[in-house]
């Protein structure tokens, strides 16, 4: 039997859950987890000052709730699935290393910020920074996916090296800024200043965009991994038709102030 957590005290202010991981409630009693410390604002708490709690803890978490005040929810999840059924605040799934996180609803700033394994879908939209670098660090996302069904906001990829991010719809600014390897796939529109700055990786828009001046365009082909990418797409439900498969993709090298190793593709249309 899983463990459900309801909520029934909306938080005054940000709150604290790094607790909220299968992992941390495995094996445990409705009436142990009940007892796991929060932090609401700067006073103690515990996850009974908030939630409703039934079950016994397994491989599967599931809360309910709008969580849109409550941060770190699944940070350092390494194993099991975390399903969320409404908003869900800042910093989810923060430095995870594996399992699965699942968001019917939007999601905060940060999802995935410096994750290195696992899965995160957002069946809404998400705010800034999606698998990105904390402020002051070096590397942000370095493995596994982020799947975003709706919109994301400035600096998704920021400093990513490895992994997967995908974005149902359109981003904001600077997505893929200091990029260092891995993949970021936009079905919608990329926003202003895509790429500046990214060492190597790949950006891909079934739209055209305006890109940085230190970019060139190299060629126009149909790569045959990004085939591979959008039919796994396809597959975890983003709405990817048969002119993004079937297409050729014009091949933009960047950024020229860094190694120009990078590249942009954007679906000729």
């Amino acid at each position: 039997m899983s463990l459900k957590l309801t909520l029934h005290t909306v938080p005054q202010v940000p709150m604290e859950a790094d607790a909220l991981t299968p992992e941390r409630m495995q094996g445990m009693s409705a009436v142990e987890a009940a007892k796991l410390p929060l932090l609401h604002g700067n006073q103690k708490a515990c996850v009974g000052d908030f939630f409703d709690v039934a079950g016994t803890g397994d491989e599967l978490l599931q809360i309910a709730g709008d969580l849109g005040r409550v941060k770190h929810v699944g940070a350092a999840m390494s194993r099991g699935r975390l399903e969320v059924d409404g908003n869900v605040g800042l910093h989810l799934g923060s430095a995870m290393t594996g399992g699965e996180i699942l968001v019917n609803g939007n999601a905060g700033d940060w999802v995935g910020p410096e994750m290195s394994g696992g899965s995160i879908t957002i069946k809404g939209n998400a705010g800034h920074m999606v698998g990105s670098v904390h402020r002051g660090g070096t590397v942000g996302m370095r493995g596994g996916q982020i799947i975003v069904h709706g919109n994301a906001g400035n600096e998704a990829g920021n400093g990513m090296r490895n992994g997967l991010i995908a974005i149902g719809g359109n981003t904001g600014d600077f997505t893929g800024v200091n990029l260092r390897a891995g993949t970021i796939v936009v079905l919608g529109q990329l926003g202003a200043r895509s790429g500046p700055s990214m060492l190597r990786g790949s950006i891909v828009s079934l739209h055209n965009a305006e890109l940085p001046p230190t970019f060139t365009y190299s060629c126009t082909y149909r790569p045959v991994f990004l085939r591979v990418y959008l039919l796994h797409l396809r597959d975890c439900g983003l709405d990817v038709d048969d002119a993004a498969l079937d297409g050729a993709y014009n091949r933009y090298c960047g950024d020229s102030i860094e190694m120009n190793r990078g590249e942009v593709l954007l679906l000729q249309n």
